[in-house]
Order: C-alpha cells, then structure tokens, then sequence
C-alpha cells in the first residue's frame, strides 16, 4: 500500500496569523489561518488523499477498504471504522482561549465521541511566547468560578515561556491554552470537543461575546497540581528520540542529517510521519519512493515493515504511532 498526504483542511480563527501557508510551501495571503488539519477523521473534516492512484478518497474510504491492514488491529479494535488520531499545525497570531478537553468517558457520555488527550510540539516561537498548562496551586471549585467570573483564572495557571523544541503533554482534563507567538504541531485524539473557559472577552464576527462551556469544563477539570508541564527530553540526531508515550499514541522525535532506516515490521500500527523542518526523501520495503518537505504530513499503513529516510540535507521529523 503506498504512503498516503493530504489535502490540508486550513482552518480561519479569530486569533489565528499568516504563517501556516508558506511554512507548509502555500501562497500566502492574508487570511487568519489558526490551523491546518493534516490528517482528520473528524466528521465534515475529512482528510482527502491528494497522491497518486487513490487521489481523492477519504481516510474514511481509505479505513473502509483497508481495515486493519491500514490502521493496525489495536487500533480497529479499540476506534473501529474512525482514525484515532488527528494532526494539526497551529498558528497562534493572539492567545488562544483557556479550554479543558473531557476524557474518553465524559465525552462518550454527553458527546458519543473520543475524548481528547494532546500533545504539543513547538516548531517556533517569538520572543515573549508563552502557553498554560495545568494549575500553579491547588483551588477548588469555588475559587475556580470566583476566577473565572472576575477574570481572573490564569493568575493560578502556570505559565511557560517557549522556544522551539519544547514539548508539553495535555491528558484529557488539564486546563491549558497557547499563547500569541506560538507555532506548534499537535497530535490528538480523533476529537473536536473543547470546553472553553476564559476568552479575554473576545468578541465574534458579529459582535457577539463567544461562547463559554463553564458547567461543562468544571466537570472535565482535573484540578490537581502537577510539578511542571513541559516534557523533558534529551536531543539526539540520527536516532529516534522519546518524547510523548500515553494509551493513545507514541511519538518520537527524528532530527536527522544522514540516512536512517526506522524499524517498523513488529508494530500493529500505522505510522505518521510530520516533517516540521527540511526535506527528506522516503523509501519503503513496498517499493514506493516519496519525497517530503517542511509541512507535509504522511501516513504509512499498518502493513509497512521499514521506512528508510535520506534526508536532503537535513530535516527534523516528528514519528508518531498507536500505542499498541
């Protein structure tokens, strides 16, 4: 089966800037583009194949037709006929709101979805960006409305300073947002539910204050304490460095300026190559050769048993599989 990109579903917001479509090797314009959806099973946002003899199916057609052959049977198993996961660039030009996502159980619950547990990787940053994750003191529920009603909620937040390569892991209930001057990958659950907070009293196209989710997101809250959010990691070229192992996904960071052969014959998963820096040509024991550069995203079903990346010169690649 050949390795699979896709058109990208480039997403307006108000708080999004310009730097999506020429990072991925677009036009650029003067759109708000805050996302890029690389590879969707998001209902109405389907990913579509724009290479080669598939061209024009879905990763519903794709799932439908391959099964586990594409997706690998954990997967199949525990998502049947829906991606598991959802890749997306972002663009963060303001902050974005202060949100909370449900865990698996919540938004079965009330939303008959997944539930959302994330991770995101800084591609860059301008001087001064910042993100939320997870609560800097313990509070309870009554401070938490009190705060949220006077404004107040990010003065109890930690707040990180950023720069490009930090990495920040966000289960399914930690309180977060992205602040203005970020440029990240996210990998996530296949889900679009968000609980929002806290929006800087932002307004929407028509004047109208956007909406908040505040019963919900206090449901959805784990207000627990932890000791930092920012993911620590030692990097390393030419080899496949650890950053993110969670139920839902493994992902690995891949900064290479010679020839590495990755391994992927005793996986039940598919694999998903982001390539967030440089070019790169990609050969697999399939006999397919593509060639990939900053911005694009691939898919490789469950079925490949190697994946032989040149880099041309260098690239920096984020390799991402389910947790089987």
């Amino acid at each position: 089966m050949q390795p699979f990109i896709f058109h990208p579903i480039l997403k307006e917001v108000i708080w999004g800037g310009t730097d999506i479509r020429p990072f991925k090797g677009l036009s650029p314009d003067d759109a708000k583009i805050g996302e890029s959806w690389e590879l969707s099973h998001v209902d109405n946002n389907l990913s579509v194949v724009t290479n080669d003899l598939l061209a024009g199916q879905s990763i519903r057609d794709l799932i439908n037709h391959y099964g586990v052959n594409l997706s690998g049977e954990k997967a199949i198993l525990d998502y049947g006929d829906r991606f598991p996961l959802l890749i997306k660039f972002i663009d963060a030009r303001d902050d974005l709101s202060i949100q909370v996502h449900p865990d698996n159980k919540m938004a079965w619950k009330h939303h008959q979805s997944p539930g959302k547990t994330e991770m995101w990787y800084v591609i860059k940053a301008a001087p001064g960006a910042a993100l939320y994750s997870g609560f800097n003191r313990h509070i309870n529920k009554s401070e938490f409305t009190r705060r949220v009603a006077d404004g107040t909620l990010t003065d109890v937040l930690q707040r990180f300073d950023v720069a490009a390569g930090d990495v920040f892991f966000l289960p399914a209930g930690r309180v977060h947002g992205i602040g203005a001057g970020c440029f990240i990958a996210e990998i996530q659950q296949t889900s679009d539910i968000t609980y929002r907070i806290y929006d800087y009293g932002r307004t929407d196209a028509n004047g109208n204050p956007r909406e908040l989710h505040i019963d919900q997101a206090e449901k959805a809250i784990d207000f627990n304490v932890y000791p930092d959010g920012r993911t620590v990691y030692t990097p390393a070229r030419n080899e496949a460095v650890r950053l993110v192992t969670c139920p839902y996904f493994v992902t690995n960071l891949l900064e290479l300026d010679e020839p590495v052969r990755r391994e992927h014959a005793a996986r039940d998963s598919f694999v998903i190559l982001i390539c967030t820096e440089g070019n790169a040509v990609l050969y697999d024991d399939k006999g397919y050769t593509l060639a990939i550069r900053q911005g694009q995203t691939v898919l490789y079903a469950a079925r490949t048993q190697w994946i032989h990346i040149h880099p041309q010169p260098q690239c920096r690649m984020l390799e991402v599989y389910y947790n089987t």
